[in-house]
């Protein structure tokens, strides 16, 4: 199983969730099952290290992003990946407006997966140290539902 967040830069959000989801895995016991990446739409910041503000927040909870770096959004990981999740609905349109014809994967908001009323995870890069708390509690609760979807269907591709 393939999940690959999307952003518009890949320094605030995406490797946020991507950081997140990884640890929520490892304590699930699902990390060997599950791969997880994130990538940016646009290449404004490709290669670069996560936004700081972002990294620190996500070290406060116990989640390290240093090892990432920026990419951007590839034609092949329409193929590769079996969820391509977005930030937010212009980052879900450019999704859309690149997908192939015939792709199985499932292209939607990460939100959708928090069973709450917000669907779009605000970028923190233009305001204050709590922005990206807010982020992070919303990727936490997205997290938490999607790795039950991904239970369940682990447990339905078992022979």
């Amino acid at each position: 199983m393939r999940v690959l967040f999307v952003c518009l830069g890949n320094i605030c959000r995406s490797p946020t969730a991507e950081g997140v989801l990884r640890q929520q895995l490892q304590a699930a016991g699902l990390s060997e099952r599950v791969e997880v990446d994130s990538c940016g739409i646009g290449a404004w910041h490709v290669g670069k290290a996560p936004d700081p503000r972002a990294h620190e927040a996500a070290m406060r909870r116990g989640v390290n992003l240093s090892s990432l770096r920026a990419r951007q959004l590839a034609a092949d990981d329409f193929r590769r990946f079996d969820y391509l999740l977005a930030m937010d609905r212009a980052n879900l349109a450019a999704l859309h407006e690149q997908r192939p014809a015939q792709c199985p994967a499932h292209v939607g908001l990460f939100l959708d997966f928090a069973g709450h009323v917000e669907r779009e995870v605000p970028d923190p890069y233009y305001g204050g140290e709590q922005g990206f708390e807010e982020v992070l509690d919303l990727i936490d609760a997205a997290s938490r539902g999607l790795i039950e979807e991904i239970r369940q269907r682990l447990e339905v591709r078992r022979p």
